[in-house]
C-alpha cells in the first residue's frame, strides 16, 4: 500500500509540491511563532528570579529591565553612590545588588558588581577562581567559548556595549585579567563578563575613596547625617530671610529633605508651608542671579558621594560638576533589590518614585506588559498559520477528490484483482498522511534553520540566548495536528474509493 500511495503521489508533482509548500510554510510559520514565545518568556522567567526590582535613573521602566535584568538594551543613565548603602539600610530589603555598565569586550558587557550577583543567577566557579581585586574578571560559559579566552588571560575593554569596528576607543591603561570562568546556567549571565564595580570606575579614569571597611563607612555616615542636614537647612534659611523677594519662585518637587528613620533615610513629602523657608527656591534664586549664593548652592550640587542623603534627591549639573571638581563621580547604573518582606514591595518603589530622581521599576510587571504587547501580535500571526495549515488540507482533500475520481478504473481493477475494501480505503488515507508528513517536517526544518540564522546575524537573539535546535514538547503536538489534517482530508475520498462496485465500474469504464 506503502508503494502504490507514493507512486500515485509522483504521478502528479506539482500538485503534490503545491500541496506539501503550502502546509510547510503553516507549519513553519507556527513553529517560529512557539520558539520565540515559549523561548522568551522562559528566558525572562529565568533571568528574572530573584528580582524583586530595579532601581535606575528616570526613564523607560521597560528599557530599565531589559538594560540590567535581560542586558539587551541601554541603560536609562545612572544613580548616585550612596543610593545603594541607601536601600541596603531599609529594613524591608533582604540583597541590594549593585550594576555598573558601559564597556564591553567582543560584543560581551563588562558588568560591574559584587558577588551578590552570582548568587543572584545561582552560578558557580568552573574553573579559577572569584574576582577578588579591581580589574579581576569572571567570565560567563558561552563568553569563554566563543571568544576562547581562558583563566590568567588579560583583554582590553572597549567603551560601549556593543562592538563598532568604527569605534577603538580601547581602555589601555585598565586592561583585566581573567580569575574564573563560570559553569553554564543557561542563562544571561552566560554571556557576560563580571568584575568589581571599581573596575569599571577605574577604567574610565574614575577614582574612589575607600575610608575603611563598608561597616565603618555605614556608621561614619549616619554619624554625619543629622549635623550635614543641620547645616544645609541653615544655610537655606539664611538664604530666605536675604531673597525673600522672590517668594512665588517655581518649586521644583524633585528637591524635598531626606529625614532619618530607625534603619537609614526616607523621603519627607512635600509641605507647601516650607516653601516660606527659601527651601524650593534655592535652585530659582542660583538662575536669576547668575550664579550661587555664599556656596549654598555649589555645595548641594557638587556634594560628594559620600554626604549627607540630601544630595540624593538634588538635581546635579554635569558641566558644573565638572567645572568645580575637576573629576567624574564614581556612580552605578542600577541596583537589584530583592525584598526581605512583603512590605517592601508596598512602600519603596513608591518611595523612589515620588520622592527621589531615581526610578524602581517591577521586572515581573514589565516583563508581563511586554509579552501581552507582544503576544497579541503572535495570535494574529498564529491565527493566520492555522488558517494556512487549513487551507493546504483543503488543497489535499480536492487534489485526493479528484484522484478518486480519475482512477476509479484503476481502483476497481484492484478490487478484483483481490484487494479488500480496506486496504484500497487506506492507500487513499496514505496519500494524504505522506502529503501531511513531508510538509510538517520540512516546515520544521524550515523554521529552526531559520531561526539558526537569525540568532547569527541579530544582536538581540543572540543577547536573549535562543536555542534555534531546541525541540519543544508542543512541537510534537504541533506536528500531530498536521497529520490529523492531512487524515480528514482524505477521508472523504477514501470513502468514495471504498464504496466503488468494481463490477459496475469496469462495465462503465469499457
Amino acid at each position: 500500500m506503502l508503494k502504490l500511495a507514493w507512486a500515485y503521489l509522483r504521478d502528479r508533482p506539482l500538485t503534490t509540491a503545491l500541496n506539501i509548500l503550502l502546509l510547510a510554510i503553516a507549519v513553519a510559520m507556527l513553529v517560529l511563532l512557539l520558539q520565540f514565545g515559549t523561548q522568551a518568556r522562559d528566558r525572562f522567567e529565568r533571568d528574572a528570579e530573584g528580582i524583586d526590582l530595579v532601581v535606575g535613573a528616570k526613564g523607560s521602566p521597560l528599557q530599565l529591565i531589559l538594560s540590567s535584568v535581560f542586558h539587551v538594551d541601554q541603560p536609562t543613565g545612572n544613580v548616585p553612590l550612596n543610593s545603594l548603602e541607601l536601600l541596603r539600610r531599609d529594613p524591608a530589603v533582604a540583597r541590594v545588588t549593585p550594576l555598573a555598565l558601559g564597556d564591553n569586550f567582543d560584543g560581551y558587557r563588562i558588568v560591574g558588581t559584587d558577588s551578590g550577583f552570582l548568587e543572584l543567577h545561582r552560578a558557580r566557579i568552573a574553573e579559577g577562581e572569584p574576582f577578588a581585586e579591581p580589574m579581576d574578571a569572571v567570565i560567563g560559559a558561552t563568553v569563554a567559548e566563543r571568544t576562547g579566552a581562558r583563566v590568567g588571560q588579560k583583554f582590553i575593554g572597549s567603551h560601549g556595549l556593543e562592538t563598532d569596528a568604527a569605534d577603538d576607543q580601547g581602555h589601555e591603561h585598565a586592561p583585566f585579567r581573567v580569575t574564573g570562568i563560570l559553569a553554564p546556567t543557561g542563562g544571561v549571565i552566560d554571556r557576560l563578563i563580571l568584575t568589581p564595580v571599581e573596575s569599571v570606575w577605574l577604567a574610565h579614569s574614575i577614582h574612589h575613596d575607600h575610608d575603611g571597611d563598608a561597616h565603618e563607612q555605614g556608621a561614619e555616615h549616619e554619624a554625619d547625617a543629622s549635623h550635614a542636614e543641620d547645616a544645609y537647612e541653615h544655610e537655606l534659611e539664611n538664604e530666605a530671610e536675604a531673597h525673600s523677594a522672590h517668594h512665588h519662585a517655581s518649586i521644583d518637587p524633585a528637591l524635598l529633605p531626606m529625614q532619618p528613620f530607625a534603619s537609614g533615610f526616607q523621603l519627607a513629602a512635600y509641605d507647601p508651608a516650607d516653601d516660606e523657608t527659601g527651601l524650593f527656591r534655592r535652585a530659582h534664586h542660583t538662575e536669576e542671579h547668575g550664579g550661587s549664593s555664599s556656596g549654598t548652592a555649589s555645595s548641594i550640587e557638587t556634594a560628594p558621594p559620600d554626604a549627607s542623603p540630601p544630595a540624593m534627591s538634588m538635581r546635579r549639573s554635569g558641566p558644573a560638576l565638572q567645572e568645580q571638581r575637576g573629576a567624574l563621580e564614581p556612580e552605578l547604573t542600577a541596583l537589584l533589590v530583592t525584598y526581605r518582606n512583603a512590605s517592601g514591595a508596598i512602600r519603596i518603589p513608591s518611595m523612589i518614585n515620588r520622592q527621589t530622581e531615581m526610578q524602581a521599576a517591577v521586572p515581573a510587571v514589565e516583563t508581563a506588559r511586554l509579552l501581552d504587547l507582544v503576544g497579541a501580535s503572535l495570535d494574529g500571526l498564529r491565527i493566520f498559520a492555522w488558517l494556512l495549515a487549513l487551507t493546504g488540507g483543503l488543497a489535499v482533500f480536492v487534489a485526493l477528490l479528484g484522484m478518486a475520481r480519475n482512477r476509479e478504473g484503476d481502483l476497481a481493477l484492484l478490487r478484483v484483482m483481490g484487494a479488500s475494501r480496506g486496504r484500497v480505503f487506506a492507500t487513499v488515507i496514505l496519500e494524504g498522511l505522506i502529503t501531511a508528513a513531508i510538509g510538517g517536517v520540512l516546515g520544521w526544518l524550515a523554521a529552526h534553520g531559520m531561526l539558526s540564522l537569525a540568532q547569527r546575524n541579530f544582536a538581540t537573539l543572540r543577547d536573549l540566548g535562543f536555542k534555534p535546535w531546541q525541540p519543544l514538547p508542543d512541537e510534537g503536538l504541533l506536528l500531530l495536528s498536521v497529520l490529523a489534517i492531512g487524515v480528514i482530508a482524505a477521508l472523504l475520498p477514501a470513502w468514495r474509493v471504498y464504496r466503488i462496485d468494481p463490477v459496475r465500474t469496469l462495465a462503465r469504464t469499457n
